[in-house]
């Protein structure tokens, strides 16, 4: 289990996406779980859809799908390349993004049930004391919406770390750039005499992702206050 300074450049590599993924993605997500668990508007059930749709399409479509928007020639990226000089293209940020939208369903999934989890009453009585709507959501829905929030941002780090399919297909395999952990493990796989570095990284993937899932539940529990309180 020693790693080469090349696979220690992997590992870090694959670290930094999926934290910025998670960051990138966690306002998005939270919003969203809000306005799913809250809010009744037409096409509600066609936002809900879309919003698990990188769940159930395979990881290639997405992939391509990201292609077709934030490529060189897409209407978002050609607009961000032409405005801001940025591309994602070939670029650790592009695979960030990937990882982002790989992990949304997740992250929603588990913000929503908490966030439909909470008292009304606690809400609406606070309210009738005379607390504003943005100090009741700051001092009793996020405190108690807190256990989702936090297994949703675990829960999405775990899925970047083990994101590929989009990736590979958005922003291919460029050493030192966009080779997370998954994409290593594959290009490893069509190298003859390389088994030696695929179990290595392979466990490796393993033990952050299992870690990352036995702390979602942890930080679900003890923002709970020590009830049992699932959220995955």
């Amino acid at each position: 289990m020693i790693l080469s300074s090349e696979e220690w450049g992997i590992v870090l590599l694959s670290l930094r996406v999926s934290l910025v993924a998670v960051g990138l993605m966690l306002p998005v997500a939270f919003a969203l779980a809000w306005l799913l668990a809250r809010a009744r508007f037409p096409g509600k059930l066609l936002i809900d859809a879309l919003v698990h749709l990188p769940l159930v399409v395979p990881p290639v479509v997405t992939g391509w799908l990201l292609l077709l928007l934030f490529g060189a020639n897409g209407p978002i990226g050609g607009l961000l390349e032409r405005t801001l000089g940025i591309s994602l293209m070939f670029r650790w940020t592009g695979a960030a993004l990937a990882a982002a939208i790989m992990a949304m369903p997740l992250m929603v999934r588990a913000m929503r049930l908490s966030i439909e989890g909470i008292d009304h009453r606690l809400e609406l009585a606070a309210r009738t004391l005379g607390a504003g709507r943005w100090r009741v959501f700051l001092t009793i829905s996020l405190p108690l919406a807190l256990p989702g929030l936090l297994a949703g941002l675990v829960l999405g780090f775990a899925r970047s770390i083990g994101e590929f399919g989009a990736t590979i297909t958005f922003v291919s395999d460029v050493p030192g750039e966009t080779r997370t952990l998954p994409i290593a493990i594959y290009s490893a796989l069509q190298m003859p005499g390389a088994e030696t570095a695929v179990t290595r990284l392979a466990i490796l993937s393993v033990i952050l992702s299992l870690a990352a899932l036995v702390a979602s539940e942890m930080l679900a529990r003890r923002a709970a206050g020590g009830r049992t309180n699932h959220v995955l």
